[in-house]
C-alpha cells in the first residue's frame, strides 16, 4: 500500500496541465450504474486509477467485491505518519445518460465553450482528475503532505455505495486505519455573491435517505367490469398525496449557519419559514439549498399490470426519501399518515444523516487555500440534500466533508448539472480546483 520511493524526476507535466486530459479519459469510461449488478461496472475505471498512480510511484490495490464492481485505493505516506491520516474519496461511477438529449456525447469527455462536457463531469470525475493531477505532481517532486493520505476511488455511489464504500468499510476496514477526517464530493464550488465576494459552500452536514417501494394489494379482474378495490386507483392516490405533501420547515444547526452567513453576505434577512422568498435571493444554488430545509420524498417511479383489460391485483411505487438530521422519526410518521392504511411501505436502501461542525484546522486550511487562489473567497457550512460515501466513512468515526473545490461562473447553473443532461465543468475550474487542493494538502 505504501509507495515505492523512487528518486524526484522533475516537475514534468504539472497537475493544472494534466488534470483535464485526466478527466477526459474518465469520462469517456463509461461507468454507468444502473443498480445492482447491471452495467459495465467500474473495473476499467479503477484499472486506468491504479495505472495512474503506479506511474507515480504508489503501490494501489484493486478491490472487487462482485465481477466488475471495483474501487481503487492507495496511501501515501506522509511527513509524519504518527499524526492522524486524512482520507480523499471519490466515486467513479455515473448515473446513465441518454446520447440523444445532449449537445455533446456524454462520454466524449469534449471540450466545447470553454468546459469539459460528459456524464460525470461534476459527479464526480473532475474531483477524481484533480485529485489524480495533484497526487501525480506531488510525487513526481518529490513533496510528501504532512501526514499520511489515503486515495479511494471507489465503485457504486449512485446505487447506495454497497460494492464499493460499503464493501470496504465492512470487509477492508484495516485500509482506513488512523484516518480521522475526510474530504469527498459536493463542496467547496462557488457561489458569486458581488465580485468582490464569493461564497464556496463547503458540505458539513447531508440529509439520510429512505429510498422505498410502495405496494398496494386490491381485487384482480376484467377492464370491462366495475372494481371498487383497483390497486392502481389506490396506490395513485396515495402517491400524488405524497407528491404534493408540504413537509413542515425544520432549520438545523448547519442551514441556520448558512442562511447567517448569506444574509450578512447579501445584507438582508433570509427567513427560513418564507421559503419562497428565501430562495428567490440564491440564485442557482436555490435547488441545491431548497431542499435542506425540510424533509423530502420524491416518487419516482409506478408499476402495475401486463394487459389492458385486465385490472391488476397489485401495484408498486418507488420513491425517493430524504430526512434532516435529527428528523427521521418525524419523517416516516408524516409519510405513514400521508399514504394511509393501505399502502405498504419498505426500504429499498435505507442511510442515516450526518452532520459535523464547521471547524478545526481541516476547515481552516480549506479558508486559507481558497483564499489563496481567490481573494473574495469565503467558505461557508452547508447541509447536502443527497447522500455521498461519507455515510459509510462516518461508521469509522471518521469525521467528512464536502471539498471538491471550483470558481465557477456565475452564470452557470450547477446544481443542474447532477444526473442532468448537458453536464459540465469549467476547464479553469478545474485548474483552479488542482491549485487549490495543493495548497490544502501542504496545509491539512
Amino acid at each position: 500500500m505504501n509507495q515505492s520511493t523512487p528518486a524526484p524526476t522533475g516537475a514534468g507535466a504539472s497537475a493544472e496541465s494534466e488534470v483535464v486530459d485526466l478527466c477526459r479519459d474518465l469520462i469517456r469510461i463509461d461507468t454507468s450504474n444502473y443498480g445492482g449488478n447491471e452495467g459495465p461496472g467500474e473495473r476499467a475505471a479503477a484499472e486506468y486509477v491504479a495505472e495512474k498512480l503506479a506511474e507515480a510511484g504508489l503501490e494501489p490495490e484493486i478491490f472487487e467485491s462482485r465481477p466488475g464492481r471495483a474501487s481503487t485505493v492507495a496511501r501515501i505516506e506522509g511527513e509524519d505518519s504518527s499524526r492522524p491520516a486524512l482520507l480523499i474519496h471519490g466515486h467513479t461511477d455515473v448515473v446513465p445518460a441518454n446520447a440523444e438529449d445532449w449537445t455533446h456525447d456524454p462520454f466524449s469527455g469534449e471540450i466545447a465553450d470553454g468546459c469539459v462536457w460528459g456524464r460525470g463531469a461534476v459527479d464526480m470525475k473532475d474531483m477524481d482528475a484533480m485529485t489524480l493531477a495533484v497526487v501525480r505532481d506531488r510525487l513526481r517532486s518529490g513533496r510528501r503532505p504532512p501526514r499520511d493520505v489515503v486515495l479511494a476511488f471507489l465503485a457504486d455511489e449512485e446505487a447506495g455505495g454497497v460494492y464499493g464504500a460499503r464493501h470496504l468499510v465492512d470487509n477492508h476496514r484495516d485500509l482506513f486505519d488512523g484516518v480521522t477526517e475526510a474530504i469527498g464530493e459536493v463542496g467547496g464550488f462557488s457561489f458569486t455573491v458581488n465580485e468582490n465576494l464569493r461564497l464556496y459552500l463547503v458540505e458539513t452536514a447531508q440529509k439520510g435517505m429512505h429510498w422505498m417501494r410502495l405496494t398496494v394489494d386490491g381485487t384482480a379482474g376484467h377492464g370491462s367490469m366495475t372494481n371498487n378495490d383497483n390497486a392502481i386507483t389506490e396506490l395513485c392516490e396515495a402517491v400524488g398525496r405524497l407528491g404534493r405533501h408540504k413537509f413542515p420547515v425544520r432549520v438545523t444547526k448547519t442551514v441556520r449557519s448558512f442562511l447567517d452567513e448569506l444574509s450578512d453576505a447579501l445584507g438582508t434577512e433570509l427567513d427560513p419559514e418564507d421559503m419562497e422568498e428565501t430562495l428567490a435571493k440564491l440564485g442557482g444554488i436555490a435547488k441545491i439549498i431548497g431542499a435542506t430545509l425540510q424533509n423530502t420524498a420524491a416518487p419516482t417511479q409506478l408499476g402495475a399490470g401486463y394487459k389492458v383489460n385486465v385490472i391488476p391485483g397489485q401495484a408498486t411505487a418507488h420513491v425517493d426519501g430524504r430526512f434532516l438530521p435529527g428528523h427521521e422519526e418525524e419523517f416516516l410518521a408524516d409519510l405513514d399518515r400521508v399514504l394511509g392504511p393501505r399502502v405498504r411501505r419498505e426500504d429499498v436502501h435505507a442511510d442515516k444523516a450526518l452532520e459535523t461542525s464547521f471547524d478545526g484546522a481541516l476547515v481552516d486550511a480549506m479558508q486559507v487555500s481558497l483564499k489563496a487562489e481567490d481573494p473574495a473567497a469565503h467558505a461557508v457550512p452547508y447541509m447536502l440534500s443527497g447522500g455521498t460515501d461519507a455515510k459509510s466513512f462516518d461508521d469509522l468515526g471518521i469525521r467528512c466533508f464536502g471539498f471538491a473545490p471550483l470558481k465557477l461562473p456565475p452564470e452557470l447553473d450547477f446544481a443542474g448539472m447532477f444526473h442532468g443532461v448537458d453536464e459540465r465543468v469549467p476547464v479553469e475550474g478545474l485548474k483552479f480546483g488542482v491549485r487549490v487542493l495543493d495548497r490544502f494538502l501542504d496545509q491539512c
